[in-house]
């Protein structure tokens, strides 16, 4: 008989989680003003809020922090991760940041001016956030296929290049460069093809832009392109990230995902110019230019943590468990975007809570729901994550809202996956009966997901 798939690793440490009660969680979810951002950890007994720095890192990982240089300037920690970052990447400037937002916020105080417009593939929260606050435009080229979360499409991700030539032909002049976000978070952890990157590339050239790309699951892009694309079906997972690579001019990275580590980040680039730019900008906001906003532990962590998981079976085993969940939720009916995406599951809020307005948020009360049910922690990516239009300061509702479901790496079994899947079917089981969403009491004018307070709105 054919054998059945097991991990590539084996399970060395393990920490306690507790479950709770309805009761209890009915009263801390009040006390959080119904954001799940606002639970305390101890509160949650799955978390699959993020996949960001919260993967369990391995023993080779471990055993490099030992050897973590902490020196200010200059620190070996720093060359070694520079090394491998070329080696996977083939840039030569690399510039260490505490996370991948504070990339952005580097790389954009030195490229992004008000008025400006960044064309891209469904930016994600920060980015947006990034772009629209230094009075620039984030300007959505994803290709319409993804607002079809029942299309069985397998390049969600991938930009509409009609739609950018459109943008780049009109307002060429005010846009500083190309976005590319390899997975599209946004739209579902979708990936980009690489025949989506060359288009992106021969259109950036045309028009003598710039291309970079927000890289934060670049390796797991990389895995669908090799099982998707019949061009790379041979190819190591590290000889794709290069040549995706080769079709940019620069990133940003959020090493807290594909990178393996709990916290981290980078800028790197092969223009000189980008660097001297950007460099003006990381010392005051991050610190020195060899170790940025790390320690030269996490440096030596991450440059082992980006070799690893530019490895085929880490990849496998780490979206074979996202395929696991998505097969439970179709025996159960469950809709979400389609196909698998690489970190998370995408449930379809406007689908599952039908009678919820979307003025009332329903992927915001789907993920209370899901809370209150098993202590299960998601997260909201749709309406609520838009922010309102910074011009007319009305509600964004144009794209989808889900609730998404990420799956940390190395850290759950499939029998968490089990439990999620049974939660999420009796919330679905008597989804008829939610016939509302939230108000908002209070909101941050940009990222205001992360902070908002809400009201449960009764029937």
């Amino acid at each position: 008989m054919e054998l059945p798939f097991a991990e590539s690793w084996k399970i060395k440490m393990v920490e306690p989680i507790r479950k709770s009660t309805r009761e209890e969680r009915e009263k801390w979810l009040k006390e959080a003003d119904y954001n799940v951002f606002m639970l305390k950890s101890d509160y949650v007994y799955i978390d699959c809020l993020t996949d960001s720095g919260t993967g369990a890192m391995s023993d080779r990982q471990w055993a490099a922090m030992m050897t973590g240089d902490e020196s200010y300037a200059g620190a070996r920690s720093f060359y070694e991760l520079k090394d491998t970052i070329k080696r996977i990447t083939g840039f030569d400037y690399v510039l260490p940041t505490h996370q991948g937002r504070a990339a952005e916020n580097v790389l954009f105080s030195h490229l992004v001016k008000p008025g400006d417009r960044v064309p891209g593939n469904s930016h994600f929260d920060t980015t947006k956030g990034h772009i629209e606050s230094r009075k620039a435009f984030a300007i959505d080229c994803t290709v319409d296929e993804a607002k079809n979360t029942q299309l069985e499409y397998p390049f969600k991700g991938n930009v509409d290049l009609k739609k950018l030539e459109a943008e780049l032909k009109e307002h060429s002049d005010k846009i500083p460069f190309i976005i590319v976000t390899i997975t599209n978070n946004t739209a579902g952890g979708q990936p980009v093809s690489m025949e989506n990157l060359r288009g992106v590339r021969a259109l950036a050239d045309k028009y003598g832009k710039r291309v970079f790309f927000d890289s934060a699951r670049f390796a797991e892009n990389a895995y669908f392109i090799k099982k998707r694309e019949p061009e790379f079906k041979d190819a190591t997972i590290k000889e794709i990230a290069r040549e995706m690579f080769a079709l940019a001019d620069g990133m940003t990275m959020s090493s807290k995902k594909d990178g393996l580590v709990n916290m981290g980040g980078f800028i790197a680039t092969r223009w000189e110019d980008v660097y001297e730019g950007a460099k003006q900008y990381l010392i005051p906001f991050e610190g020195f230019l060899t170790y940025g906003g790390m320690n030269g532990r996490d440096m030596a962590a991450l440059a082992v943590g980006l070799d690893e998981n530019t490895e085929y079976d880490m990849l496998e085993t780490r979206i074979h468990q996202v395929e696991y969940l998505a097969k439970k939720l179709d025996e159960y009916g469950i809709p979400y975007q389609r196909p698998v995406g690489g970190h998370a599951l995408f449930i379809d809020a406007d689908k599952v809570l039908d009678q919820v307005p979307k003025e009332e948020f329903p992927g915001e009360r789907l993920s209370i729901e899901l809370y209150l049910e098993a202590g299960v922690r998601g997260c909201e990516i749709g309406y609520m994550l838009a922010d309102r239009d910074p011009v007319t300061r009305q509600n964004r509702f144009e794209g989808n809202d889900f609730l998404r479901l990420c799956i940390c790496r190395r850290t759950y079994t499939d029998n968490h996956m089990d439990v999620i899947a049974a939660a999420l079917k009796n919330v679905y089981d008597r989804r008829h009966e939610i016939k509302h969403g939230v108000k908002i009491k209070w909101e941050a004018e940009l990222m205001r997901h992360f902070t908002v307070k809400m009201d449960l709105i009764e029937d």
